[in-house]
């Protein structure tokens, strides 16, 4: 029931009667709610009845939206009642990429904040990465994670001649939080037999210094040949499963501190992990769970599709196929040459148009929703290509193929994601957290870069995914990036692509549902859906836009249930 059924009650005693009334009509038990939530300022993202100051919970899912008068009229002996005091309630936040990691978070010499912008020194690095090898037997990989090469103090890069500093015996890796690019010491380079003469295979680069010597930097498919040499710490199966189990109740626990209730894991491993969790009560959050190249081909062997689960667990699209590189490292495939780069460089495309569509085909004609990770303009013309050949040899209704980032668009790209009705995920907190990256692109491209406006005004249902880690998971801080385009350092880029606060909470919840054939249970404060929600202490629309991303996270309840409170 919504607004709509109370019009013309008497008052608020009346309301539940009738309420009541009504429910044993469609065949439910009349039972008082289990929870109701009044004096709230609701933004319920539901376009019927978009403000509320109330509503009751029963079962999990949301049963009744409307007036203070009319809600309250509901509350029977046992039910719980929440005065928001005029705090800001929205649905649950929802995340359509992430790569979760709890267990590298608990464990892992991390060099970079996982969370927010802080400036780290290579010092530092080289001091968390010394005391890491000490610990390890010689001959091991010291790795660093949530690296980010513009967040250094220093005036300079991260090169092999500081890696060498951790360990001349073990191999040293840093890797770039954004996924696509590491940085080596030279006991690596040696390892693998790379020197400064070895050629860059196809899909990857050996970067070099002035002189025309190793720095350090691998790009992409390069670090394949580094992968295989040396040997990695490795565990008892037992020790190995209780890591996973421990990391996944850690991100879980995360997520809901942030607000978000629903999150899409491109996560390799860790699905029977957030099953067993589940069942311990670990598992905090929903998870729309993307399935590796291993899964997926399992899932194709027995016959089972996207979709399969339930409001908890859920397996969805594919984990994103690599087509190319990275926004934020600087290597995604493009047809304009990279701003200040010479010789002229234009990115590192990973996949044929062939291999890319006899993939898409096999994927799609399974039932398996196709997910590819796209960022520059190239690799998005390669993935709608294979996408729009696949869906004509096999079409089926309404399959939503899904776009990882899809950064950079032009319109012609954009007439053909909505003709297929594609649902990109796009860089939810990019534009505050990484601004400090645009310069190598300009701003004549920033302004088709995460193109929120543009999308959203072709009608194309474009949600956020935060790619965590390669930038942090606050659903917060992506509704000011997307409100404001404006950076950590203030600078703004691509401000045509600025979008309303309105639009920025639909993005990051009911979109997030869409983009999972999901809205029907989830993303919006309505009646009949999942009863997630978030109190927030100040109200997005009035506060500064500069300082969204600072309002507190109060509550985070997921079917009802509190699972965290400040």
């Amino acid at each position: 029931m919504d607004r709509r059924d109370f019009l013309n009650l008497g008052g608020a005693s009346v309301a539940g009667i009738a309420l009541r009334a009504r429910a044993q009509e469609a065949g439910f038990k009349a039972q008082e709610p289990d929870l109701v939530v009044f004096n709230a300022k609701v933004y319920t993202v539901d376009d019927r009845l978009p403000k509320a100051e109330a509503f009751a919970v029963k079962g999990g899912r949301f049963v009744a939206v409307g007036s203070n008068a009319e809600i309250k009229g509901l509350i029977g002996r046992k039910t719980q009642s929440y005065d928001a005091h005029g705090m800001t309630v929205v649905p649950g936040f929802i995340d359509t990429h992430n790569h979760g990691g709890g267990e590298g978070l608990m464990y892992h010499a991390l060099v970079g904040n996982p969370y927010d912008v802080e400036f780290v020194t290579i010092q530092s690095v080289i001091d968390k990465l010394q005391a890491r090898a000490r610990t390890l037997p010689t001959g091991t990989w010291v790795e660093g994670f949530f690296f980010d090469d513009t967040k250094l103090k220093d005036s300079r890069p991260l090169n092999a001649q500081d890696l060498d500093k951790v360990s001349t015996e073990h191999p040293v890796v840093v890797r770039h939080r954004g996924g696509h690019t590491n940085f080596y010491n030279s006991k690596a380079f040696q390892m693998a037999g790379i020197t400064k003469d070895t050629p860059n295979p196809p899909g990857g680069t050996f970067d070099k210094n002035e002189q025309g010597e190793l720095n350090g930097r691998v790009t992409d498919r390069a670090r394949v040949v580094l992968d295989k040499v040396g040997s990695f710490e490795s565990f008892t199966p037992a020790v190995k499963e209780k890591r996973v189990l421990d990391g996944v109740a850690f991100m879980s626990k995360k997520f809901v501190e942030y607000g978000l209730t629903s999150v899409h894991h491109d996560e390799v491993g860790v699905l029977m992990a957030m099953q067993e969790q589940r069942v311990r009560g670990g598992l905090l959050h929903r998870v729309n769970y993307e399935p590796g190249d291993k899964l997926t081909d399992q899932m194709i062997d027995a016959g089972i599709e996207s979709g399969f689960g339930d409001e908890w667990i859920r397996l969805g699209a594919t984990s994103e196929h690599l087509v190319d590189g990275s926004l934020s490292e600087r290597t995604m495939a493009m047809s304009r040459p990279f701003v200040g780069i010479s010789p002229p460089y234009y990115g590192n495309l990973i996949q044929s148009q062939e291999d890319l569509n006899a993939w898409a085909e096999r994927v799609h004609r399974a039932g398996i929703r196709l997910n590819c990770h796209a960022n520059g303009d190239v690799a998005i013309d390669r993935t709608l290509t294979a996408y729009e050949r696949a869906l004509k040899l096999y079409p089926r209704p309404d399959v939503r193929p899904k776009i990882s980032h899809c950064s950079l668009v032009n319109a012609d790209l954009v007439r053909r994601m909505k003709a297929l009705n594609v649902v990109p995920a796009e860089f939810s907190t990019y534009p505050y957290y990484n601004s400090d990256k645009f310069h190598f692109y300009g701003e004549e491209l920033m302004k088709n870069m995460t193109a929120m406006r543009s999308l959203l005004d072709a009608g194309i249902v474009a949600s956020g995914g935060s790619d965590f880690s390669p930038g942090p998971f606050s659903p917060l801080m992506a509704v000011q990036a997307m409100v404001t385009r404006t950076g950590w350092n203030g600078e703004t880029w691509g401000a045509n692509q600025r979008i309303s606060v309105d639009e920025a909470l639909r993005v990051n919840t009911l979109n997030g549902a869409y983009n999972s054939l999901e809205e029907g249970i989830k993303g919006s404060i309505t009646p009949g859906k999942l009863a997630d929600f978030v109190v927030l202490a100040n109200d997005p629309h009035t506060v500064e836009p500069g300082k969204i991303k600072d309002i507190q996270i109060v509550k985070t309840v997921v079917g009802g249930a509190t699972v965290y409170q400040a």
